[in-house]
């Protein structure tokens, strides 16, 4: 197995000084199994990208920065899953909610020949406000009720591992993440998740999800009134693509 790990970076400056990269390139650099760390940049106005290649890419030769206009997350990973060179793509938050060791878990299902491994917080969210919890309750009951994917419990961990070939034949699919030009704030939406992963089970690609460690980061990237009417927005939208069939049948 060979494994190209993504992490989206937007205005991440406090987190990188918290050693979170350094936990990363430590755990990758030796391990044969990961290639590559694309590091992919969302157009960030902080010193991150300036530390990334002045600090990281010097002494993590793994490390690999990639530079997006800001367009918000997802087109992070998308982009990040259009360089990927493995024969495996995994992503992984920058903000290590999940530590970066838990991606065996994550391998050891993928070597059962799953296309897709997410990660799954399974109801345990330790240390998150009560907003965030009440968040991810509603986005789960209108995500049941509007799109479907029964039998997923978790869509919106950050934490998740792909062949490369199921990656990007999913993403070829996308409609609601295919052409945004601009992004607002951080603009991390559940839509992108969702919309893959709707994609994937109506391709017939098998998922998997596992149980993971999660530990609630604070972080500026999520706030609840915004979040949340992305998060509907988008669900909206990909039911709406539905009704007019442009997802493949």
């Amino acid at each position: 197995m060979n494994i190209s790990l993504i992490i989206p970076c937007y205005n991440e400056e406090a987190n990188i000084q918290k050693g979170v990269l350094d936990r990363i390139g430590n755990f990758t650099k030796d391990d044969n199994r990961f290639d590559e760390v694309l590091i992919v940049d969302d157009g960030s106005s902080d010193q991150s990208v300036a530390i990334i290649r002045d600090k990281y890419l010097p002494i993590f030769p793994k490390f690999k920065l990639l530079k997006n206009k800001h367009m918000g997350k997802a087109f992070a990973i998308i982009r990040g899953i259009k360089e990927a060179a493995s024969e495996y793509v995994m992503f992984s938050d920058i903000d290590l909610a999940t530590p970066i060791e838990e991606s065996e878990k994550l391998i050891k299902q993928a070597e059962k020949n799953f296309d897709i491994v997410i990660g799954s917080r399974s109801g345990h969210r330790e240390g998150a406000p009560l907003t965030r919890k009440v968040m991810a309750l509603g986005m789960i009951f209108i995500r049941n009720y509007v799109v479907g994917l029964q039998g997923i419990k978790d869509t919106q961990c950050g934490f998740k591992l792909f062949k490369t070939a199921a990656a990007k034949h999913i993403i070829s699919h996308l409609q609601v993440f295919k052409d945004r030009s601009n992004a607002e704030g951080s603009s991390v939406s559940a839509g992108f998740d969702l919309e893959f992963l709707f994609l994937a089970s109506r391709l017939g690609y098998s998922i998997k999800e596992v149980t993971v460690i999660w530990r609630h980061v604070e972080t500026k990237n999520v706030t609840f009134v915004k979040s949340s009417l992305e998060g509907l927005q988008d669900i909206l939208s990909i039911k709406w693509y539905e009704i007019l069939k442009k997802y493949p049948v």
